[in-house]
């Protein structure tokens, strides 16, 4: 990975756009669909800008001294920002990016994802948002709450994200009277140390675990498809408690292909 992905927020912001034509028209309505304002280069509220312009290098310098972040539309060397294709099911966001690299592939991408998703995701994520209180009084123990709800979220679950319905499923869930079992440390055998080589199944325990137990040997690239913030201890370990735990070893024989 070699840009961060952030969600900017520039409702009601000044943001500097330069140019005329299809290009640059693109970017305005862009920024408009975000709720920020299109502005011309004299705006000194401004902190993020694009450029459509034949000059765009010289443009790009003079923004950039004022201490913006610039994208240039056509030049990946000269932006501090690409703009991905977004799946939008407001308030959930789906971005895809190439880094520069392709936007039709971002575009046929996402046109994918869009078949997949259903309409009414957003109306989950505004349920589950309102919900909050309930489920802190349902589930007081954070573990516990992060374990219920990925068991609601996974495939076939009650609140399974691809299956629709809308927020109607949050408030049947909740009136749900057996709360998910704690579950016990599972182990995961790598056929190899690429990360290409998860199957489904690990990838979205990795997403999910709490803990992360591993042998000597278990690659940095494997690790970093766990959550950001699993704890991670290597074998020998007691495991913790509470969570979802994970146990990493590799196959005997497992090598690397890259």
């Amino acid at each position: 990975m070699q840009a961060l992905p952030l969600f900017h927020g520039i409702a009601g912001k000044p943001v500097i756009v330069l140019g005329e034509g299809e290009a640059a028209d693109a970017k305005r309505r862009l920024v408009r669909r975000a709720g920020g304002i299109p502005v011309g280069e004299g705006d000194t509220e401004a902190r993020l800008a694009f450029v459509a312009l034949a000059e765009s290098e010289q443009a790009a310098a003079r923004l950039k001294a004022r201490g913006l972040l610039v994208n240039v539309t056509d030049r990946p060397d000269l932006c501090d920002f690409t703009v991905p294709s977004v799946l939008d099911r407001d308030p959930v966001l789906v971005a895809v990016g190439t880094g520069g690299a392709s936007a039709g592939l971002a575009k046929h991408l996402r046109l994918r994802l869009e078949a997949l998703i259903p309409a009414d995701l957003g109306a989950l994520a505004q349920a589950l948002h309102a919900a909050r209180a309930a489920l802190r009084a349902r589930f007081p123990d954070a573990t516990a709450r992060r374990r219920a709800l990925d068991a609601a979220l996974e495939t076939g679950g009650p609140l399974d994200p691809l299956a629709g319905g809308g927020a109607e499923p949050v408030a049947r869930w909740l009136e749900m009277k057996d709360a998910p079992p704690a579950a016990a440390p599972i182990t995961l055998t790598l056929a190899s140390d690429d990360p290409d080589d998860l199957t489904l199944r690990q990838a979205r325990l990795l997403g999910r675990a709490d803990c992360i137990l591993f042998e000597p040997g278990i690659p940095t690239a494997i690790l970093d498809r766990a959550r950001a913030d699993a704890t991670r201890h290597a074998l020998p370990h007691d495991p913790p408690p509470e969570g979802l735990v994970l146990i990493l070893r590799r196959r005997e024989g497992a090598h690397s292909r890259r």
